[in-house]
C-alpha cells in the first residue's frame, strides 16, 4: 500500500510529532509499504489529494492534528486516515467537554472548573480558587497535550503564575482538584474490536510528569503492569474501556489515570493520538500485550481503510 505519514505541524508538540512520525514511517516500511512522510503545512493537502495514497497515518499531536481539524479535512478529501474521527478527536482535545462526557458515563473525574483568560486574571480569583480547591491544585490549558502549560500549584504565587502560563497556550483554562495516588495509563486499541492493553505505571525524577520527563531518556520509567492492587487493575481496565466507548474513540487511545489509595481510578484525560516515539507509553504497553509497533501501525492503517470503505454509500 501507499501510505502518507502526516506529522510535525505547528503545535507546541511539533518535535514529538516528528519523532512519532519517523517511528511510524520506519515501522510501515518494514511491513513492505511505500511510505511518504509529510509535514503538516498548507502545501500538504495538494500532495495528499493527488498522491494516490491508500491511507494517511495521522502522527500529529496537539492542534490542529488531534482536535478534529485534520480529520475533517481528510473527510472532505475522501482519503482514509487512522485513529478517531472528527467528533471524538474534538471531544478528547477539549478537556472540559471530555470530562463532562466521562462524568455522565459514571467515571470518576476530579472536580474542575473552566475559566476564560480574562476571568483568571481578575482580582480575587486566586483567593477564590484556593478557597474552593485547596492546595495543591492543578492548572492547565483546556486544549493542549503533553502536560504543556500545566502547573501543580502549592501556594497562591504558584497558582497565579500557573494561570498566566496556561493562558499562553489557550484562552480557556482548567483548574482541577489535585488527587494523590499512583499515575497509571491504560492503552486501548479499537480496530474495531476493543483490546485493553496492560496497565502501565509511570515513575519519574522530575517533580511532575512534565514534557522533559516524558521525552528525555532516563527521566522516567514504565512499570508494566502497574503496581496497584488487583481490584484497582480491574477497575482501570473497565474505566478505560468505558471512556473510549463514551467518547467514541477509534483506532487507538490512551487513558490517563490517578489511582487513589481506595483503588478509585480517577480519569485525567484521554489521548486520541498518543505518542509513538521510542520513549512513549502506548507502544510499550502494546509490546507487553504481544503487539509490536509494526503490527500496531499495520492494524491502524487497515482499520482506517475499512472504516472509510464502510462509510461510503454503495450497492
Amino acid at each position: 500500500m501507499r501510505i502518507a505519514v502526516l506529522c510535525g505541524g505547528w503545535s507546541a508538540e511539533r518535535e514529538v510529532s516528528l519523532r512519532s512520525g519517523a517511528q511510524v514511517a520506519a515501522a510501515l516500511s518494514r511491513r513492505g509499504h511505500e511510505v511518504e512522510t509529510l509535514d503538516l503545512d498548507p502545501s500538504c493537502w495538494e500532495r495528499i489529494r493527488g498522491g494516490g495514497f491508500d491511507c494517511v497515518f495521522i502522527a500529529l499531536h496537539g492542534r490542529p492534528g488531534e482536535d478534529g481539524t485534520v480529520q475533517g479535512m481528510l473527510e472532505l478529501l475522501e482519503v482514509p486516515y487512522t485513529g478517531s474521527g472528527v467528533l471524538a478527536s474534538a471531544l478528547c482535545m477539549d478537556k472540559s467537554a471530555a470530562n463532562r462526557v466521562l462524568s455522565a458515563a459514571g467515571l470518576a473525574v476530579p472536580e474542575f472548573e473552566e475559566l476564560g483568560v480574562e476571568v483568571a486574571g481578575e482580582a480575587g480569583e486566586v483567593e477564590r480558587l484556593a478557597g474552593r480547591y485547596g492546595f495543591p491544585l492543578v492548572v492547565k490549558p483546556v486544549r493542549q497535550g503533553s502536560t504543556i502549560g500545566l502547573t501543580v500549584a502549592s501556594d497562591p504565587d504558584q497558582l497565579a503564575n500557573g494561570l498566566l502560563l496556561a493562558g499562553r497556550y489557550d484562552r480557556r483554562i482548567m483548574v482541577q482538584r489535585f488527587v494523590a495516588g499512583t499515575e497509571v495509563t491504560v492503552g486501548v486499541l479499537a480496530t474495531p474490536h476493543l483490546q485493553v492493553l496492560p496497565s502501565l505505571e509511570i515513575t519519574y525524577d522530575n517533580p511532575t510528569y512534565d514534557y522533559e520527563a516524558k521525552y528525555t531518556a532516563g527521566k522516567s520509567r514504565h512499570v508494566i503492569p502497574a503496581r496497584v492492587p488487583p481490584p484497582a487493575t480491574a477497575a482501570l481496565e473497565a474505566a478505560a474501556a468505558t471512556a473510549v466507548r463514551a467518547l467514541g474513540c477509534e483506532g487507538m487511545a490512551r487513558v490517563d489515570f490517578i489511582v487513589s489509595r481506595d483503588c478509585t481510578p480517577w480519569v485525567l484525560e484521554v489521548n486520541t493520538v498518543p505518542g509513538l516515539t521510542e520513549l512513549s507509553l502506548l507502544p510499550d504497553a502494546a509490546r507487553a500485550a504481544g503487539v509490536a509497533l509494526d503490527e500496531l501501525c499495520e492494524r491502524l492503517v487497515r482499520h482506517g481503510i475499512e472504516r472509510h470503505r464502510r462509510s461510503r454509500p454503495g450497492p
